[in-house]
């Protein structure tokens, strides 16, 4: 699905990303975990085509870059998170801002044909948000927000999905319903990969496979997430020294010795 060998981002004399190696395989969802400045965005950014390796080789879909058209290979990628959301006008109807998904566009001026519409509608109907369709996204609540983000970012039938910090703004009632929404992607979807990217271990899903833990623009550990997710790394990732705890909600972090 994806892979980055020794993939180096430097900008101004400042080094991003140190040589990182990392691969998705079909079938695999993957969180990036990591505090911040780790260089999880501009990991992204490198993954959709808008930062330029200073080295290494990065291939997504089979396209890799320097050789392919990044435009279209965008097409065949869903992100969602605060770069796409930061584009989109306020007064962009939400039926709009699906149906410029299907071509990778944001704020729309002319009327899609039918069809596009169709389908927008249809998926503002599958993440219950059908009766928005005409609200203005200013207009929108943050849950509301990221429901027609996820609708936009699958309206091109992506072969992946990116997830970037997509629970940033959301209540806690909000945030459980969007994560029990991610966690029914994969069976909305079937074949569709996932990378979900957070610095929350509580936003962790039984539906993800994998993890990698990010740190200072390094890997510090890649692979399934019960070997990954350990108090030791963690503690490593965040430099503090932390207790990791599995119930049945989930994950839960917390310092060591309180």
């Amino acid at each position: 699905m994806l892979e980055v060998s020794r993939l180096r981002i430097a900008r101004e004399a400042k080094v991003i990303l140190r040589g990182l190696s990392w691969r998705v395989e079909p079938g695999q969802h993957w969180v990036i975990l990591g505090p911040n400045g780790s260089g999880k965005s501009s990991l992204l950014a490198a993954l959709t085509g808008y930062f330029a390796p200073t080295s290494g080789s990065l291939a997504v879909l089979g396209e890799t870059f320097g050789r392919s058209d990044w435009r279209e290979l965008r097409r065949r990628i869903g992100l969602v998170g605060p770069s796409v959301a930061a584009m989109i006008q306020p007064a962009e109807p939400a039926l709009s801002v699906v149906a410029g998904g299907v071509d990778g566009l944001v704020n729309l001026w002319r009327r899609p044909k039918p069809a596009t519409l169709s389908r927008a509608r249809r998926l503002l109907r599958l993440f219950k948000v059908g009766g928005l369709a005409a609200r203005p996204w200013g207009h929108l609540s943050q849950g509301e927000r990221q429901r027609v983000l996820i609708a936009r970012a699958l309206a091109s039938d992506p072969a992946l999905l990116i997830l970037d910090e997509a629970c940033a703004g959301l209540d806690p009632v909000a945030r459980a319903e969007f994560l029990a929404l991610v966690e029914r992607l994969p069976k909305l979807r079937p074949g569709l990969a996932v990378v979900f990217v957070t610095h929350h271990v509580e936003e962790i899903l039984p539906v993800f496979t994998h993890a990698l833990l990010l740190r200072n623009g390094s890997a510090l550990a890649a692979g399934k997430l019960a070997e990954v997710l350990k108090p030791a790394a963690l503690s490593k990732l965040f430099g503090r020294k932390v207790r990791l705890a599995k119930g049945r909600d989930g994950w839960a972090l917390g310092l060591a010795g309180r």
